[in-house]
């Protein structure tokens, strides 16, 4: 849509195809709120802006695309994300853990890729973090407990500047690992 256009104006095509793609999951999730089609520009930071009322996402990896919206009434915050179900690059988990979750996933049960689903938990957190509160988090300033009977995990955000009466510092997620990707949605209930 022509509102969306400046955000996307000289990417390169790869970046307009998923921009357009995500946008249209976007349009689509909406629709089944009720919401007619409309523009979901994007903010100073790339953050989707979503119709006054209307929490949501957007995710992408390759050959998937998804988008998750919900009524502010209900959900204060929601963030998802996609990976694709393979290990991280060399050196990536040494920058994107501490020292409790590196000692948790060299323990892990299981052969799932815990490193990229850690990377996905935190993505999540950070998507629906900003939005909230137009705080930048770092890697260092999630720290995720990952609960693998259940399919979810427990976020803390210990070093966070926001007001501790404003927002929960601790967060809950569910995660899935299917058909080669791993999901990850972080939300924060309304009250």
């Amino acid at each position: 849509m022509a509102e969306e256009e400046s955000a996307i104006a000289t990417a390169v095509e790869s970046r307009r195809r998923e921009f357009s793609i995500g946008r249209a999951c976007a349009r689509a999730a909406l629709s089944k709120l009720g919401f007619p089609p409309c523009a979901i520009p994007s903010g100073p930071h790339r953050e989707p802006l979503w119709p006054s009322g209307i929490v949501g996402s957007i995710t992408h990896c390759a050959g998937f695309y998804a988008a998750a919206v919900a009524l502010q009434e209900d959900y204060v915050a929601l963030g998802i994300d996609a990976e694709v179900d393979e290990e991280l690059p060399s050196g990536v988990l040494s920058l994107i853990s501490g020292d409790e979750e590196r000692y948790w996933i060299a323990n892990a049960p299981g052969r799932l890729n815990w490193g990229r689903l850690l990377f996905s938990a935190k993505e999540s957190i950070f998507k629906a973090w900003y939005p909230l509160t137009r705080e930048w988090l770092g890697f260092e300033d999630a720290v995720v407990t990952i609960v693998p009977h259940d399919g979810s995990f427990v976020v803390q955000l210990p070093h966070t500047h926001v007001l501790a009466n404003d927002y929960p510092r601790k967060l809950r997620g569910r995660f899935l690992v299917a058909n080669g990707l791993i999901l990850t949605a972080v939300f924060i209930a309304g009250p």
